[in-house]
């Protein structure tokens, strides 16, 4: 009971040292709910853990359809509309230096519809970011702006809704706005990683550990840790819950304590947008992307400047020794009141042996350019794509598929993240002449990743490591009829599955399209995650018999061409 009290009174001062309550920045009773419930029922938080990227809103439970109110007076500043990302999305800026975010729309008011429609059939494309003038739509508190969806890149009905500083554009979370949220759930610890560090800290060796669940709080099975290391970092695996919801969402902040001593605090208040890839030192990256959860390291990278830390002594490293164990304690909280505390004590093991590194063939430092200048492969990473040093593996092989036109490059491994592009170049060395101009770089023999000609050198900008090769693609993408028949009368519209052999990197073209009746471009609608087209039948056609030509092209150039006659 003496550790639970005093883990609760330095979690206060904690708070207490930080501004104190972190609402008392932002307006209460200013912005209204963005549907008609008034108290929320949450699928996800902001700041929540993400492949690659912070979650920068709340995402807000309701059905397809749901009418979407206008939190606050203020003009319509941006629209975007994307099969992927936010989907069909609204930007509403307030006269009190926030904008709020609404994503995943059905749909917008019938105004708003029509004139994103005009600027779709003046422009022939679907996809459209579109900067407004103040003035041209307005809305009142409360009025309808639209409804709840599943547009973009969502895989269940929700509004995903946001705030940010209209000056910088910043996300601000919007639990401090005074929205209203049930919440007297806890949150709760599943598993504690626990890093070895050498005298650099580099990690030399990790494990994970479960935790247990008593009456006084969060344990481990052995009340004392053995590190064979002189410091050790620690990561969490731990999930914020509310009342009447059971999603697993992320906490809102995390507090490490070394014999009562505060190492390392972060808080979800807000970040810079341009920053969220820095995720991937926030997290423990390799446990991610092998599917075992989302880890908060309680410690920082070299590299990770993100300003959601208010306190970093030492970056968060716990220094033991072998005369006596240190007790550590991990308080997670939400924005309600609710907290948790692991708590266990640390140790320096008597007469341990360090594991031993990996061998490796180049070491990479975060705060330094690196260069490689292999016979068959060359590698430029500019300073600051890495978020720690790297003690890189290197090896080549051939493919005997004839699928490939150089030596297979293996780069460490892809579970190990970069934070930014960095210059790959690759040999050809079994590529016929005729097939260049179908040959790009590949990432794991699965992801274009684009590349231009220099003498046998291909060249591009790559953002992971793993496998890279030369491939070629001359295989055209594929259409299948899923709503379309040769005779249209009474549906509603029309639609098509597009897709590729090849996924493509974010520096290289997706999939494009274009659809023509009788000649004339007409709009379809694209929702990537069912790598749907659709086109609804609103009047632009008709009725009568028509001519349909659908274009589908690829990121080599190689295209797929249906022609129908259909009739409305």
């Amino acid at each position: 009971m003496r550790l639970l009290l005093l883990s609760l009174l330095l979690l206060s001062f904690t708070l207490m040292d930080t501004d104190t309550d972190p609402r008392s920045a932002y307006p209460q009773d200013y912005f209204r709910s963005p549907i008609p419930q008034q108290t929320l029922l949450l699928a996800g938080t902001f700041g929540e853990l993400r492949p690659n990227h912070f979650h920068a809103g709340i995402d807000i439970k309701a059905p397809v359809g749901t009418p979407l109110h206008a939190v606050a007076d203020g003009y319509l500043a941006k629209i975007e509309v994307s099969g992927n990302g936010y989907g069909k999305a609204l930007y509403i800026a307030h006269p009190n230096g926030y904008t709020s975010l609404y994503a995943h729309m059905d749909g917008f008011t019938p105004e708003v519809e029509a004139f994103v429609k005009k600027v779709q059939y003046a422009t022939e494309q679907f996809e459209q970011e579109l900067i407004l003038e103040p003035g041209m739509f307005v809305f009142k508190k409360g009025d309808k702006i639209g409804a709840v969806g599943l547009t973009g890149a969502t895989l269940g009905p929700h509004l995903h809704f946001e705030i940010h500083d209209t000056r910088t554009g910043n996300p601000i979370n919007p639990l401090l706005f005074g929205f209203k949220v049930k919440d007297q759930t806890p949150p709760r610890l599943h598993e504690l990683r626990v890093y070895t560090l050498d005298e650099q800290w580099h990690t030399i060796d990790s494990k994970t550990i479960p935790t247990v669940k008593t009456p006084a709080g969060y344990r481990i099975s052995a009340d004392t840790l053995y590190v064979p290391s002189a410091r050790v970092g620690f990561g969490l695996k731990a999930f914020d819950h509310m009342d009447g919801v059971h999603n697993q969402n992320g906490i809102y902040g995390l507090s490490l304590l070394h014999d009562d001593s505060l190492l390392f605090r972060f808080e979800m208040e807000t970040f810079p947008h341009q920053e969220t890839r820095y995720l991937n030192a926030h997290l423990d990256y390799h446990e991610q992307v092998s599917g075992k959860g989302y880890f908060y390291r309680c410690f920082a990278l070299a590299n990770n400047p993100l300003p959601i830390y208010r306190e970093c002594a030492g970056s968060g490293v716990v220094p033991l020794n072998q005369a006596r164990a240190g007790k550590v304690e991990i308080i997670t909280e939400d924005l309600h009141g609710n907290s948790s505390t692991l708590t266990f004590f640390a140790k320096q093991a008597a007469d341990a042996v360090l594991p031993q590194r990996p061998e490796h063939d180049f070491l990479l430092y975060h705060s330094e350019e690196n260069m490689i200048d292999d016979a068959d492969l060359r590698l430029y990473f500019p300073m600051g794509v890495l978020y720690e040093d790297l003690h890189m593996k290197y090896r080549q092989s051939e493919d005997k598929s004839g699928l490939v036109g150089s030596a297979t490059h293996h780069l460490h491994n892809s579970k190990t993240p970069v934070h930014d592009f960095f210059r790959i170049a690759i040999r050809a060395t079994k590529l016929p002449e005729h097939l260049r101009h179908k040959a790009f770089i590949a990432h794991q023999k699965r992801t274009n990743c684009g590349g231009e000609w220099d003498g046998d050198w291909l060249v591009s900008q790559a953002r992971a490591l793993g496998d890279y090769c030369i491939m070629v693609d001359t295989i055209p993408p594929t259409i299948q009829l899923t709503t379309f028949k040769s005779v249209m009368k009474g549906y509603k519209k029309m639609a098509f599955t597009i897709s590729d052999n090849f996924a493509t990197a974010r520096n290289v073209p997706r999939l494009r399209y274009r659809a023509e009746v009788d000649g004339q471009w007409i709009l379809m609608e694209h929702d990537a995650k069912k790598r749907l087209i659709s086109h609804t039948f609103d009047g632009t056609i008709k009725p009568g018999t028509h001519r349909l030509k659908l274009t589908v092209t690829d990121a080599m150039g190689n295209e797929k061409v249906i022609e129908r006659t259909f009739t409305l």
